[in-house]
């Protein structure tokens, strides 16, 4: 298991966790492989625990400006350094709750 925490000096205090579970899910679901980037970016409406009408989003791009990143084997998750402000300085944690079949994102 390759799994590497970068990009927390670019926005002190703040970290993306991708747990292992949740990396293989995506891995499945939208079939990545080794040295794709995942963005995880701000969006409107969902149900967002830090900012009412507003929520995360994933898909496959490439990075522009990294604010922070975790890399799961190979694979490079992202979150741009201009939707930081969402995270208001805390840590975005990205778990799988298998028994729902779910991604689970938490901001702590």
């Amino acid at each position: 298991m390759d799994s590497e925490v970068t990009g927390k000096g670019v926005c002190k205090g703040m970290a993306l966790i991708v747990e292992q579970p949740a990396a293989n899910w995506y891995k499945s679901q939208m079939e990545l492989g080794q040295g794709d980037h995942v963005r995880i970016y701000v969006r409107l409406g969902g149900c967002g625990s830090v900012h009412p009408g507003l929520s995360l989003g994933v898909m496959q791009d490439e990075p522009r400006e990294i604010g922070v990143q975790h890399t799961v084997d190979g694979i490079h998750y992202f979150i741009e350094k201009d939707n930081m402000w969402y995270l208001e300085e805390k840590d975005l944690r990205i778990s799988f709750d298998a028994a729902n079949e779910e991604i689970i994102m938490t901001v702590q």
